[in-house]
């Protein structure tokens, strides 16, 4: 048994923050259908990277334990299979654009009377009012509209957009949050709900402490590379063979470091907002101390003295790291295609229920036969419709 065992999910979602969240849903034991066009399908099935025979790892990542089903929206058939299947649905995941799924006959009110119970999650860039409620985005123009880029990069240089999909990952969390509180709250009151999810709402929602900068002092604030603006330090400092170490300390951390790195550090730099207000000279003295040293020594050694510090991994090293293994983050499924196939799993660790089984993404129209079936479909219908093209 997982904790999402008999939760069914319909995910008319594509590319990242809607199925992300779903296969968190999937790996948790919910039973998600994932819903395409015939013929092409989710378009980040040929998105790159890809694996050798071009299967798309973009779409692996997040796209496991699904079912496919193959529905042309656009026929009145394939609107009227949609509808029977959304009636059975606990959570239903769209992010078409505002007025996308009404103009399909699948709009909230429309699947609402057919399903009050239904917790219906509505992704869009930019939530279904507002002056901007029409607009097309992506992560990094999110990333660029909420202030994240703004915010990234060294002071001296141009702003960057964050490492991974930042926004589209962040909103994908918030979708998976939206679903679990919706059919929690229908637990107590019986009553499903329409969830209204603007990516540039999560964006904004995390510009939490850079926000408070600016209403508690009116300073609005700046890209400060890896240093925080207010503790010092916190910040990656290189050591020797061009490798780097992050530092992030506080006052009681303070004698430790200094010890460590053998310096005849003035009284003054002790109070971290004397450290913050002559930021420059303590950085100058840290860096030059801390240059000759080797990285892994030196993490060990802060490590020991109870100093907060970690080497800067690249991807492979901290895929291969022996914590990251023993916990169980770099899994597998089995790929009809490949065999074997190396994923991230999902963290958390729920006792008492069944560990996660990873399981393949699904090729496309996989599951259309089954799924159709059980809505009562017999063979022959199910022929006319793929006949017409309606479902494949």
């Amino acid at each position: 048994m997982k904790p999402l065992d008999g939760i069914k999910v319909v995910d008319f979602s594509r590319v990242l923050a809607g199925p992300m969240a779903t296969q968190i849903m999937a790996d948790q034991g919910a039973e998600v259908i994932k819903v395409e066009r015939p013929g092409t399908g989710d378009e980040s099935r040929s998105f790159e990277p890809a694996f050798e025979g071009g299967q798309s790892a973009y779409f692996c990542a997040f796209n496991r334990g699904k079912k496919s089903v193959a529905i042309d929206l656009r026929s009145e058939e394939g609107r009227e299979i949609a509808l029977d299947l959304v009636a059975e649905a606990d959570v239903i995941v769209e992010n078409f654009l505002p007025g996308g799924m009404d103009k399909l006959g699948l709009g909230y009110e429309t699947v609402s009377a057919r399903n009050p119970g239904v917790v219906y999650i509505s992704n869009t860039g930019f939530g279904q009012t507002g002056p901007y409620k029409d607009r097309k985005g992506y992560d990094t123009v999110f990333q660029a509209l909420s202030g994240v880029i703004d915010l990234t990069g060294h002071p001296d240089g141009p702003p960057a957009k964050v490492g991974v999909p930042f926004a589209d990952m962040t909103s994908g969390l918030w979708i998976m949050i939206a679903a679990m509180t919706g059919l929690v709250g229908r637990g107590t009151s019986g009553r499903g709900c329409h969830v209204d999810l603007a990516m540039m709402d999560v964006q904004v929602s995390l510009l939490s402490l850079p926000a408070m900068w600016w209403f508690a002092q009116g300073r609005k604030p700046t890209r400060t590379g890896t240093e925080h603006l207010g503790r010092v330090p916190s910040a990656a400092f290189e050591c020797r063979d061009n490798e780097w170490i992050f530092i992030s300390a506080s006052d009681q951390h303070w004698p430790a470091i200094c010890d460590v790195l053998e310096l005849d550090a003035p009284e003054w730099m002790e109070k971290n907002a004397l450290r913050v207000e002559r930021r420059e000279e303590v950085m100058a003295m840290l860096r030059a101390a801390i240059l000759p040293h080797a990285r892994a020594e030196l993490a060990d050694t802060l490590r020991a003295a109870g100093v907060p510090a970690g080497e800067v991994n690249t991807v492979p090293e901290i895929l291969g790291d022996p914590h990251t293994r023993f916990r169980g983050m770099v899994a597998g499924f089995d790929d009809p295609d490949r065999g074997e196939t190396q994923c991230l799993a999902t963290p958390g660790r729920f006792s008492g229920y069944d560990p996660i089984e990873f399981l393949a993404p699904p090729k496309l129209g996989a599951d259309t036969d089954a799924v159709l079936r059980s809505l009562g479909v017999d063979g022959t219908r199910l022929k006319a419709l793929k006949d017409k093209g309606v479902v494949a």
